[in-house]
C-alpha cells in the first residue's frame, strides 16, 4: 500500500497548471507524452478491471448486485463421479444407522455433528454454500477435516431447489439435520435481506423438497434461544411466550418455528426444532464474543464488555459444543418418521421444540476473567452500555423437557470448555500470529 501511495504521490495533482513553453515543438512533444501517459494509465486500469473480474469466480464470491442474496452462487454439480461421491458419503455403515443430509455442514455446529454421525457409522452428506459472513478459510479447514473422515460436502445453496431434488434422487435420506442459516444478531442491522433469504426462504425451500420426497425424511433443525427475546421470566421454558423478538435474527428463527408447524400440519413432516443457547468451543465462529475476545486479548487490543441499565450484569448460558452435539444426535435418534407421501399427509406427525443449554448462566465479565487466566494475558476492558442492536441482557435455559425426552444432560462447565477452545485456537492460529476472523 505504501509503495502504491508513493507512486501516486509522483503524479502531479493538478497537471497543466504549470507554465508551458510556447515552442510548438516542445508543446506538441509534451502533448504527445501526455496523451501517451493517459493511454498507458487507462490501459493499465482496463487490464486491472479485466483481471479483477476474471479472478472473481462466481463459485467463490457473493453476487455483488444484491447483498440480500449473498449466499446464492453458481456451482458445478452433477455427473457420474459426483453422484458416486454423494452415495459413498451417505452410505450407512452400521446395523441400525441412519442416512442424514446435514445442511450448513462446514459451519461450527454442522462440522461437529457431521463428524459425530460419521464416527458412529451413519451415512452423512454435507451441504454448504461457504459464504463469506466470516472467514471462508475456516470453513474450508473444517471441510478438509470432514473429508479426511469420509464426509463429502456438496457445495451448494439451500435455495437451489434443483440441487436439493437431485440429492434426494441420488440418496433416500432418512433424516435431515438442517443447520444452514444466516447467523449473528448484530449483522441483521447491516444486511437484513440475507436473514430472510436464508432463514425463511431457504427453510421453506428445503421443506418443499422434503415434503415431496418419497419417503419423506424426519427433520431436525436449529432454532435459537434468541426467540425468547425480551422475556424477563427465567429460566426460559419451551412453554414461555416467544412473540417479542429483540432482533431480526430472532424474528426469522421464530418465523421458522411457525413455518415448521405449518408443514407438519399440512404435509405430515416430522419436525424437531432445537433452541441453541450460546454454543462455543473448538472450530467455533469468529463473530462470537469468546472467539474475538481471545483474538483481541492476544493482540493487546481493548475489548468491549457490555453492561445493562443501572450497571446490570449481562450473562449468557454458554453451552459447550460436545453437549450440543449430544442433543442433536438424541433428537435425530428419537425423531419419528414423517407420515406423508408424495406431498400428502396420511396421519398426525411428530412436532417438537427443545431448549439445548447448559442451565448455568455466566456473566460476560467472568468469561473474560477465565480467558485472561488461560491466555496468561490481562485484558484491556472497555465497559460499555448494552446497545440497542438486538442483544439481550441474559439467557438461561430450562432443559427439563430435553432431559426427559432426549436424555440430554450437559456435562462441560465454562472453565473446562474454554480451556479446550483456547488450546485449539493457539494451535490453529499458530500462537495467535495468523489473522483470525
Amino acid at each position: 500500500m505504501s509503495k502504491q501511495m508513493s507512486h501516486l504521490d509522483n503524479i502531479p495533482s493538478t497537471p497543466g497548471k504549470f507554465k508551458m513553453d510556447k515552442s510548438p515543438y516542445i508543446h506538441n512533444r509534451l502533448r504527445w507524452h501526455s496523451s501517451l501517459a493517459k493511454l498507458t494509465f487507462w490501459s493499465f486500469m482496463f487490464l486491472g478491471l479485466i483481471l479483477i473480474f476474471f479472478f472473481r469466480s462466481p463459485s467463490s464470491n457473493p453476487l455483488p448486485q444484491d447483498p440480500s442474496r449473498r449466499s446464492l452462487r453458481t456451482y458445478n454439480w452433477g455427473g457420474p463421479a459426483w453422484e458416486k461421491r454423494v452415495r459413498s458419503s451417505a452410505r450407512i455403515r452400521s446395523r441400525n444407522g441412519i442416512s442424514v443430509l446435514v445442511t450448513g455442514a462446514a459451519g461450527f455446529v454442522g462440522t461437529h455433528v457431521s463428524a459425530a454421525l460419521k464416527r458412529r457409522g451413519d451415512g452423512v452428506l454435507g451441504l454448504d454454500n461457504f459464504n463469506d459472513y466470516y472467514d471462508p478459510s475456516l470453513k474450508r479447514a473444517r471441510q478438509a477435516l470432514l473429508e479426511r473422515s469420509g464426509v463429502f460436502i456438496v457445495e451448494g445453496d439451500i435455495n437451489d431447489s434443483a440441487l436439493l431434488r437431485k440429492l434426494f434422487e441420488v440418496v433416500a435420506f432418512t433424516h435431515v439435520m438442517h443447520l444452514a442459516a444466516q447467523a449473528g444478531v448484530r449483522y441483521a442491522m447491516e444486511n437484513p435481506g440475507s436473514y430472510v433469504h436464508s432463514n425463511i426462504a431457504g427453510f421453506v425451500n428445503l421443506l418443499e423438497v422434503c415434503k415431496s420426497a418419497n419417503p419423506q425424511p424426519a427433520i431436525v433443525w436449529a432454532s435459537s434461544s434468541s426467540v425468547y427475546g425480551l422475556n424477563t421470566k427465567v429460566p426460559f421454558s419451551e412453554r414461555d411466550r416467544t412473540d417479542q423478538p429483540a432482533s431480526l435474527y430472532a424474528a426469522t428463527k421464530k418465523a421458522g418455528e411457525e413455518i415448521a408447524h405449518t408443514y407438519n400440519h399440512i404435509y405430515g413432516l416430522s419436525l424437531t426444532g432445537l433452541r441453541f443457547f450460546t454454543v462455543y468451543g473448538p472450530w467455533g465462529r469468529p463473530d462470537m464474543a469468546y472467539f474475538f475476545f481471545t483474538r483481541d486479548i492476544l493482540k493487546g487490543k481493548s475489548i468491549s464488555i457490555f453492561e445493562a441499565a443501572n450497571h446490570g450484569t449481562v450473562a449468557r448460558d454458554f453451552t459447550y459444543i460436545d453437549d450440543i452435539v449430544k442433543g442433536c444426535l438424541a433428537a435425530l435418534d428419537t425423531a419419528e418418521k414423517s407420515t406423508g407421501s408424495g406431498g400428502k399427509k396420511k396421519g398426525p406427525a411428530q412436532l417438537r421444540l427443545f431448549n439445548l443449554g447448559n442451565t448455568s448462566p455466566v456473566p460476560v465479565s467472568d468469561l473474560v476473567s477465565i480467558l485472561e487466566r488461560l491466555l496468561k494475558v490481562n485484558a484491556k476492558r472497555n465497559i460499555m452500555k448494552l446497545p440497542r442492536n438486538g442483544d439481550v441482557q441474559f439467557t438461561h435455559a430450562n432443559i427439563s423437557l430435553a432431559q426427559r425426552e432426549l436424555g440430554y444432560k450437559p456435562s462441560t462447565d465454562l472453565q473446562t470448555g474454554l480451556k479446550k477452545f483456547v488450546r485449539w485456537y493457539l494451535s490453529y492460529y499458530s500462537g495467535g500470529k495468523k489473522a483470525a476472523g
